[in-house]
C-alpha cells in the first residue's frame, strides 16, 4: 500500500505531465477535431490515449525504480540510442517549442488587444519563462502549475456539463463518413499530441528525479505510477471535454476556425462563454491562457532539460539527477531553443494550423521510435522481472507500438 504521506511527497511531476499535455493538443487540435468532425474522431483520441499510455508511464516507472532518467537508460542500451533520441529531440523541439508558444501568445493578444504582436509577445512569454525557472526553479515550476492545471480543469468541467443540452445527437456519428486526404492528415496531426508527444516521458523521469532532491524522498515505483496516473486520467477527461465543446458549439454551424493565432484564441474563449455565459468571458479567457503558460513553461523547462542531461551522457560526465537545470548546459539549449522558435513564429506570421500541424506531425512520426526505446527499458537488464511492470502493461506497450508504427507507415505511404 501507498502511504499517504509518501504519496504527497511523490505528487507533482504527474501534473507537470498535465500541465504539458493540456496545452495545443486540447485547446486546439481537440477543439478543431469536435468542431470539423463532431465525434467521428473521438475513438481516435480514446485510442490514442490507450496506447500510447505505457510510453508515458515508463518515464515515472523507471526513475522510481533505478533512480536514473530515460536518458540514462537510453545510454544503457548503447551509444546508438542517445544518437536516436538527440536526432528525434533536434527534429521536433523547434516546431513544438513554437507551436505552443504562437498559442499561448495568441491567448494573450486576445485578452490584451492588438497592442503587440504574436512574435513580440512570444518572445515576451519566453524571456519570463526564463526568469521564472531562474528565479524559482523546480520549486516554482511545480507549484505554478498545480494551480493552473485546477483552475482550467473545474472551468472546463463546468462549461461541459453545460454545453452537453446543445448536443444533437440525432446526428451525430461514431466514424468519420470518409477518410479523405485532408481527413487522414488531420487524424496524424491529432495522434501527434494526444495526449501529448511522448518526449514528455524523458521530462517526467527527469521530474521525478528533481522531485525526488527536491523533497529527499525516494518514490517508490507504486506512488510514481499513482501520481502519473492522476496527471493522465485529468488529460484524457480534458481531452473529451474538448471534443464535446467543439461539437457542441461549432459542429454543423458553418463556422471553421482562424488561421491566426489571436483569431483562434478568441474562437477558443468563445467555447466557453457560450456554455457558460457572457461573464464568464474574461475569468475563462484567462484561465485558457494560464494553461497554455503552463504547457510553455513546462516545455521551456523540459526541451533543455532533457538537452543537459543527453549531454552529460554524451561527454561521460558523472550523473547528478535532478539537478539538470543548474548547469549552463541547460541554459544555453533555451537560448537555443527559443531562438529557433521564434524564427519558426516568423516563418509562420498568420498560420498557427499550420505550424501546430507541423509540430504534431513530426511528434506523431517520431512517437514509435520513443515509444519502442522505452519498452526496452523497462523490460531490459536494468530492471529484474519482479521490478518490471506488470504483464498486461507490457502487452499494451506491444500493441501501442504497433498502432503508431503502423498508422505512420500508412501515413508515410499516403505522403510518398
Amino acid at each position: 500500500m501507498v502511504g499517504q504521506r509518501n504519496f504527497w511527497k511523490a505528487l507533482g511531476p504527474g501534473l507537470l505531465f498535465a500541465g504539458a499535455a493540456v496545452g495545443v493538443s486540447h485547446l486546439v487540435q481537440a477543439t478543431r477535431a469536435g468542431a470539423d468532425y463532431g465525434f467521428s474522431l473521438i475513438l481516435l483520441v480514446v485510442a490514442a490515449c490507450l496506447f500510447k499510455y505505457p510510453a508515458f508511464a515508463f518515464g515515472p516507472y523507471y526513475a522510481a525504480a533505478t533512480g536514473s532518467s530515460l536518458v540514462e537508460a537510453y545510454r544503457r542500451q548503447g551509444r546508438w540510442a542517445l544518437w536516436l533520441y538527440g536526432l528525434v529531440t533536434f527534429g521536433t523541439m523547434f516546431a513544438i517549442q513554437a507551436a505552443v508558444t504562437a498559442t499561448t501568445a495568441g491567448l494573450g493578444v486576445a485578452l490584451l488587444g492588438p497592442r503587440f504582436s504574436v512574435f513580440v509577445m512570444s518572445g515576451f512569454l519566453m524571456l519570463l519563462c526564463a526568469g521564472l525557472l531562474r528565479v524559482g526553479g523546480f520549486t516554482w515550476l511545480d507549484g505554478i502549475i498545480k494551480v493552473m492545471v485546477l483552475l482550467l480543469t473545474v472551468c472546463t468541467f463546468w462549461a461541459t456539463a453545460l454545453a452537453l443540452p446543445n448536443l444533437n445527437w440525432g446526428t451525430l456519428t461514431w466514424f468519420p463518413q470518409s477518410f479523405d486526404r485532408p481527413t487522414l492528415l488531420f487524424c496524424a496531426a491529432l495522434v501527434g499530441w494526444m495526449p501529448s508527444a511522448i518526449d514528455i516521458a524523458v521530462w517526467h523521469s527527469l521530474w521525478t528525479l528533481a522531485r525526488e532532491k527536491q523533497t529527499s524522498h525516494r518514490p517508490h515505483p507504486k506512488e510514481a505510477m499513482l501520481d502519473f496516473n492522476v496527471g493522465y486520467l485529468g488529460t484524457f477527461l480534458l481531452a473529451l471535454c474538448f471534443v464535446i465543446l467543439g461539437t457542441a458549439v461549432m459542429h454543423g454551424s458553418g463556422k471553421s476556425f482562424a488561421g491566426s493565432a489571436p483569431a483562434f484564441a478568441a474562437q477558443v474563449v468563445d467555447l466557453y462563454a457560450a456554455s457558460l455565459g457572457e461573464w464568464s468571458r474574461s475569468v475563462i479567457g484567462l484561465a485558457a491562457f494560464s494553461i497554455m503558460f503552463s504547457t510553455t513553461l513546462t516545455v521551456v523547462d523540459g526541451f533543455p532539460r532533457a538537452l543537459a542531461s543527453l549531454w552529460k551522457h554524451f561527454v561521460g560526465a558523472p550523473e547528478d539527477p535532478g539537478s539538470e537545470s543548474s548547469t549552463r548546459q541547460y541554459w544555453m539549449a533555451m537560448i537555443l531553443i527559443s531562438g529557433g522558435a521564434l524564427l519558426l513564429i516568423g516563418a509562420f506570421p498568420g498560420s498557427l494550423k499550420g505550424l501546430v500541424d507541423l509540430a504534431t506531425t513530426l511528434s506523431f512520426l517520431t512517437a514509435p521510435i520513443l515509444a519502442w526505446m522505452n519498452h526496452r527499458a523497462v523490460f531490459g537488464p536494468d530492471l529484474s522481472r519482479d521490478q518490471q511492470p506488470s504483464l498486461w502493461l507490457k502487452i499494451l506497450s506491444v500493441l501501442g507500438i504497433v498502432f503508431l508504427g503502423t498508422f505512420a507507415l500508412f501515413y508515410l505511404t499516403l505522403m510518398l
